[in-house]
């Protein structure tokens, strides 16, 4: 299976089969795990709606450390949906990767950083349209310029630097992962027996070690998240 980008052109844009096809299968993986997580609810939750619960309990529990009373539920489900769809967009390349014809497929979408600067720029964006909604477009921007204008550069550089590191972070650890857990079959299947004596057991270990790198980034995304938007919804 090789890396190269399998690509098509429409309206003189490039879109990536591998993206595509992986973000479709996470968003249908998604929507089906919560609906059986989500069916037959009882007061006394047992089984998947444990599972569910804990996931909500978790989630509201990010957005109450961060964001003020009267915000909370206004995107507590969005956090929680996003957090569920970055953790099993994560661990998916870990359980499948799919090639043809030397292109990749199938793999973790968080894997390209073109998917993750685009979940980071529908953040940034999330965040600035937050802050209009609460004080209004003269007072938001005001505070571009707030204690003087010699902030708003300052201003400026800071949200762009938010909108790279938010994305960037969560790529370099999956894609990372990936490609160490590729080089180690590499060298499982290089030399017979004695490499895979040596490089099974490493795999297994660093893709243990990789499911928590995924969980814990999609922790610190939806954190940051919170964080960014608390920022913009609340008076300085």
């Amino acid at each position: 299976m090789g890396g190269d980008a399998f690509t098509f052109e429409l309206f003189g844009l490039t879109f990536n089969w591998a993206n595509i096809l992986s973000g479709t299968l996470v968003f249908v993986l998604t929507f089906f795990i919560l609906f059986a997580l989500s069916r037959k609810l009882t007061l006394k939750p047992t089984g998947g709606q444990n599972v569910i619960e804990w996931i909500i309990d978790f989630t509201n529990g990010v957005v109450r450390s961060q964001m003020p009373a009267d915000q909370v539920g206004n995107y507590s489900f969005f956090i929680f949906v996003l957090f569920v769809f970055l953790f099993i967009a994560n661990q998916l390349g870990l359980i499948l990767q799919f090639g043809w014809n030397g292109h990749e497929l199938i793999k973790s979408p968080t894997a390209d950083p073109v998917v993750t600067l685009t979940f980071s720029l529908c953040v940034i964006t999330l965040t600035h349209f937050a802050g209009i909604s609460q004080k209004g477009l003269k007072g938001y921007f005001k505070e571009y310029l707030s204690p003087s204008a010699l902030m708003l550069p300052i201003n400026l550089v800071e949200e762009f630097s938010n909108f790279l590191t938010l994305g960037l972070r969560i790529f370099g650890n999956i894609f990372a992962g990936e490609m160490l857990l590729k080089l180690l079959a590499e060298m499982a299947f290089s030399h017979g027996i004695p490499t895979m004596i040596v490089s099974l057991p490493l795999e297994m270990i660093w893709q243990a070690f990789s499911v928590f790198i995924g969980s814990i980034q999609a922790y610190v995304f939806v954190t940051l998240t919170t964080v960014y938007i608390s920022r913009k919804v609340t008076e300085e």
